[in-house]
């Protein structure tokens, strides 16, 4: 468990977005449309009308104002800083042939999705209850690095979706043997459909909410010590004096998404959002 924890702590580094040591791949290679969460549309391979030629963002302290909140719950899990400083060297987009990047476009989405299994499975390393499947998780977790290491034209090619789902049944082993000891029903929510539900003080210790729609539900005062939330779309979710104590699988942008209080309980993973409110 010691070296699944050092892995985490010293990963958390490496998969948070360095924005100082990326081209701007996020504000160019990925789409968005206009709605609540952009002021524009774009296509991707496009740089946002935002960009500036030094790659930062020309109204980053003004994004929520500016109809861009979108970009404010965004993080690449460090996907942009690899793919920028070690898949391409250090080679700017702006300076280079077209073809490389295109190139750069589509391989940032794809190390993107490895960068969050590595996400995963270093904090599956530090689960003491998942020790049965800790030589497994690691073998996985080696691999996925394997990967990120690949040429651009391998990480082109790579049916990463295939890995995702080798990497899932471990995470969902994970997940049973992280839940099995904690109290309360252990509700199965996995993929339910709570958008705009009324959770307020739900006792949800232990629950499975894999890919739950919980956008815009109120979960003010709700117990989720322990719950696995991995991939659960907490957009506009209440998480105000919430109890996420222990709660595993879950990400700085899914937070981000979500609004709190200063009496929101978290995991050591992850950083209260600065828009949260304070309690009153």
């Amino acid at each position: 468990m010691l070296n699944g924890m050092r892995d985490h702590q010293a990963g958390q580094a490496e998969l948070r977005g360095d924005c100082e040591r990326c081209f701007g791949l996020c504000c160019v290679a990925l789409p968005f449309a206009a709605s609540a969460d952009f002021a524009v549309d774009k296509a991707a391979g496009t740089p946002c009308r935002n960009l500036r030629e030094d790659h930062r963002c020309g109204i980053h302290a003004r994004l929520r104002q500016k109809g861009f909140t979108g970009c404010t719950v965004y993080d690449c899990f460090g996907a942009g800083q690899h793919v920028s400083q070690i898949t391409f060297g250090g080679q700017d987009w702006r300076t280079g042939p077209p073809e490389r990047a295109r190139r750069m476009f589509e391989v940032f989405p794809v190390v993107r999705q490895l960068h969050e299994l590595l996400w995963y499975l270093s904090e599956a390393l530090t689960l003491p209850a998942a020790r049965p499947v800790h030589a497994d998780l690691r073998k996985a977790l080696d691999k996925t690095r394997e990967l990120t290491a690949m040429t651009p034209e391998e990480l082109a090619a790579l049916d990463v979706a295939a890995h995702r789902q080798e990497v899932n049944v471990l995470l969902l082993r994970t997940s049973e043997l992280a839940r099995a000891g904690i109290g309360g029903r252990k509700k199965d929510r996995r993929g339910a459909d709570l958008m705009g539900a009324r959770l307020k003080g739900a006792d949800l210790r232990g629950a499975s909410l894999r890919g739950a729609y919980l956008i815009a539900a109120d979960l003010t005062g709700a117990d989720l010590r322990g719950a696995d939330l991995i991939g659960a779309d907490l957009r506009d979710a209440d998480l105000t004096d919430a109890d996420l104590t222990g709660a595993f699988f879950l990400t700085q942008p899914q937070l981000n998404a979500a609004r709190g209080s200063a009496g929101t309980r978290l995991p050591t993973s992850v950083a209260r959002p600065g828009h949260w409110t304070a309690r009153v």
